[in-house]
């Protein structure tokens, strides 16, 4: 147990003292799956699912929602983008969101705010109420885009945790996919309305929720009772810690920082947001038929998302990840070939059947690695005295760069189809480079191990 009085080493440092194993690090069951742990992987996986969910509504809703409202293509492109404004608030206050109040309560905020925001759009008449609903969407997803990847590392014994973070991750793809096959059949408003009831119903599992948060990795009594302590001592260093923004970018922590944001960076301005949003404008302007197109979409991240969990903790987050951008890279290039062939009036019977290619590669890869892994190495690379802050600001790089994305995309369209592709294609060829040059492989390590070697400057 941890003594009054006895003084701590710093925040890198392994939190659990020396007791049961002589190296630092508690002797735990690394490898225990327990009905807990399995509990609080499905509530964070849930709120996963509403995260894709709310990104996906956009694509088959669009052509409803524009007949029906009357909204020029501008003010679907503010509905589609104003999802990532919600985020960004979202972002500034989730890590302080958890750190103050908690993951329990901080799932809790994040009901409130996807019950809310389904409830404005079902129900909308003006477009001003649909801004409200995914503005409410996008700061409960901005939340839990930080609270979950970290509560999913927290709480998964190292040798698990990223299969089971990426099962996490890939249920915001799964649910875009399930988004786009309910939404090519389904009116929009019910395409809302099948959100809602769901997290209300969730709600009843609260209980079993808080009570799996008291031992997750499958651990005996003591140690049990050594975890509180170091909760407890945790949450008093981050709120005593008095660390402001400015502080990430000291020498110390300069390496995570850049590989944390870098990661966001790349992950959104690769246009993956666009394609997601806007599947539907691509397929016709590409001479492809939507319904099956984006069906085909949906199966292929389906696919590729499950071989993505089943090859993370062999292959490592790093190999996994380079696959993932290459894959993206040629396929985007594809996409943007094709609208360049058409353009040019060269080989147009194959062009709508080579954007449809491009896209699946793109959309296939994108979601095998790139989707979900850099949110994996992001809750794992921060010392917990900085986690907060700099959760906070990765998930507001995220999310701006996402607005950027969503906003402009439709515009970027209409200036050069063919431009837009091979700018986002461009991206992700800088992404390789980042990636194979910076970012650290953290397969089979402890996070206090992978936490104090970056803070060292140890790979």
């Amino acid at each position: 147990m941890v003594e009054e009085g006895t003084e701590r080493g710093p925040a890198t440092e392994p939190l659990i003292v020396n007791r049961y194993n002589g190296n630092g690090v508690p002797s735990r069951k690394s490898s225990a799956i327990t009905s807990s742990l399995v509990l609080g992987i499905t509530v964070a996986a849930s709120a996963s699912f509403t995260c894709g969910y709310s990104g996906g509504y956009s694509s088959p809703a669009e052509s409803g929602i524009i007949d029906e409202l009357g909204l020029s293509v501008a003010e679907y492109s503010v509905f589609g983008s104003i999802l990532t404004i919600g985020g960004m608030s979202g972002a500034i206050a989730s890590g302080r969101i958890s750190d103050f109040f908690g993951h329990k309560i901080t799932f809790w905020i994040l009901n409130i705010f996807y019950i809310m925001g389904w409830l404005a759009i079902a129900f909308s008449k003006e477009a001003w109420s649909l801004y409200l609903g995914r503005l409410s969407l996008g700061f409960g997803t901005a939340v839990f885009n930080y609270v979950g990847p970290v509560y999913v590392a927290d709480i998964t014994p190292k040798n698990l945790r990223g299969g089971f973070s990426s099962l996490v991750q890939a249920m915001t793809i799964c649910s875009i996919s399930v988004a786009y096959f309910v939404g090519s059949i389904t009116y929009w408003r019910i395409l809302a309305l099948i959100e809602s009831p769901r997290w209300l119903a969730k709600n009843g599992r609260d209980n079993e929720f808080e009570t799996s948060l008291k031992c997750l990795r499958g651990m005996n009594a003591d140690i049990c009772q050594e975890a509180d302590e170091i909760h407890d001592y945790t949450k008093n260093l981050q709120r005593s810690s008095g660390y402001k923004i400015l502080d990430l970018f000291s020498s110390k922590y300069a390496y995570s920082v850049i590989v944390g944001v870098g990661l966001m960076l790349l992950q959104q301005l690769g246009g993956y947001k666009g394609f997601a949003y806007y599947a539907n404008s691509i397929f016709y302007l590409a001479g492809f038929p939507s319904t099956t197109g984006i069906i085909a979409v949906a199966v292929t991240q389906i696919v590729m998302n499950i071989l993505g969990i089943l090859l993370i903790d062999t292959s490592g987050r790093r190999p996994l990840l380079m696959v993932s951008i290459v894959g993206a890279f040629f396929g985007c290039f594809l996409t943007g070939l094709s609208f360049l062939l058409q353009d040019l009036h060269c080989l147009e019977e194959i062009t709508p059947i080579l954007a449809f290619i491009g896209i699946l590669i793109y959309m296939g890869f994108y979601s095998l690695g790139m989707s979900g892994i850099p949110w994996i190495i992001m809750s794992e690379i921060f010392p917990v005295n900085i986690k907060g802050s700099a959760g906070s600001l990765c998930n507001l790089v995220n999310w701006f760069c996402s607005w950027v994305v969503s906003y402009t995309f439709n515009f970027l369209l209409q200036w050069s189809s063919a431009g837009t592709f091979f700018i986002f294609s461009s991206i992700s060829g800088l992404a390789i480079i980042f990636i194979a040059k910076l970012v650290p492989e953290t397969k089979g390590r402890t996070l206090e191990e992978i936490q104090a070697s970056i803070t060292r400057g140890v790979q």
